[in-house]
Parts: C-alpha cells; sequence; structure tokens
C-alpha cells in the first residue's frame, strides 16, 4: 500500500493526535519526537508526522519524516503534501524554510537558513553575529542524498539536486544542478 493510501486511511486519526500533542508543554513533543526518531515502524513515522504538525507553522498531508531526522526551531517550518525527508537529514527553519508539494529529500541532506558572519575579528568566528535567510524549495524537487542547501536559496519547482551537491546560489526550475559548488548540468 502506497504512501498515500496509508495517510488517507489514518488521516483523521492523526489530526487528533496533533491537536492533542498542540496542547501539551513542548518538552514532552521534543522528548516524543526524540524517543521516535528511533524506529521506522508505522507507529513512530505515524506519531513524528503528528509531531512535525502541532510545532511547525503548517505542514500539509502525507509528510514522512524518516529515523533519526533533527529537526530545529519547527516554528519557522512550513511544509505542503507528499514530501518525503529521509533518514539521518539536518533541518534548520531558523531564518523561516518553505518547502512545497512533491519534495523529496534522501537521507543524509541538510538545509540551513543561517550561517556565522565573522565581521568581528576581536571575537571567535562562533560568537560573532548570526544572519538569518530563508530558504525556499518549491514543488516537485528531488534533492539526492547527501545534499547541503545553504542559507538564502531558492530552488525553483521541477528540479534535481545531484547527490553530494553543495547549494550556495539559487536553482533555475526545469533543471538538473550538481558539484561542489552546484552548477546547471543541464535542463529537463
Amino acid at each position: 500500500m502506497s504512501g498515500k493510501i496509508q495517510f488517507k486511511k489514518y488521516k483523521n486519526a492523526l489530526s487528533i493526535v496533533s491537536k492533542v500533542f498542540a496542547i501539551s508543554p513542548l518538552s514532552i513533543r521534543y522528548f516524543l519526537w526524540d524517543c521516535s526518531s528511533i524506529s521506522s515502524s508505522k507507529l513512530a513515522v505515524g506519531l513524528r508526522y503528528s509531531l512535525l504538525k502541532s510545532m511547525s507553522d503548517n505542514v500539509g498531508d502525507n509528510v514522512y519524516i524518516g529515523k533519526y531526522v533533527t529537526i530545529k526551531n519547527f516554528h519557522n517550518i512550513q511544509i505542503g503534501n507528499n514530501v518525503s525527508i529521509h533518514d539521518c537529514c539536518y533541518i534548520d527553519g531558523a531564518g523561516e524554510l518553505t518547502i512545497g508539494n512533491n519534495v523529496s529529500i534522501a537521507h543524509h541532506c541538510s538545509i540551513l537558513t543561517v550561517n556565522h558572519q565573522w565581521n568581528d575579528s576581536e571575537k571567535p568566528i562562533k560568537y560573532n553575529s548570526e544572519v538569518f535567510k530563508p530558504v525556499v524549495i518549491h514543488d516537485d524537487t528531488w534533492l539526492g542524498c547527501g545534499v547541503r542547501v545553504l542559507a538564502g536559496v531558492t530552488i525553483a519547482s521541477r528540479s534535481i539536486l545531484a547527490a553530494g551537491s553543495i547549494v550556495n546560489k539559487n536553482v533555475e526550475p526545469n533543471s538538473i544542478y550538481g558539484g561542489v559548488p552546484a552548477k546547471l548540468i543541464k535542463n529537463l
């Protein structure tokens, strides 16, 4: 049975669980997120979805979150429908993150919305101020395994990012990008 069909079957129950979580203390929700992170069972996947929905700005239908996914700053994250974020990804919404519909994020990807500056030479770089910039991933995109998306990047619709790419500039629609840093490989 496909994920879409399974989601449809349990949508009402997941909605109720999300609403219950929404009135629960954040500390309990973070604890449950960590506990559910070690399992790929249907129960754990449903629990992660309900927790994500209760802590994020907006989350659509049929969103899959794999094992060991770390998400920071849930409240600044919007996710559309039919999105999969596979195992061991790191997602930080500090500078705001928007993920469209029908997006696949393969395992071991990182999406960052904040960077350190290094302007003040009197301070170590780690104590310099931070710059927050939104990341927008439009509909129908695929991030191959190990892709790193840096703060301030917009990935246009129907784009593919090759495995291992580091994306530090905007990505054109209907295209394949790859490399370090990512460059246009070809148009679709």
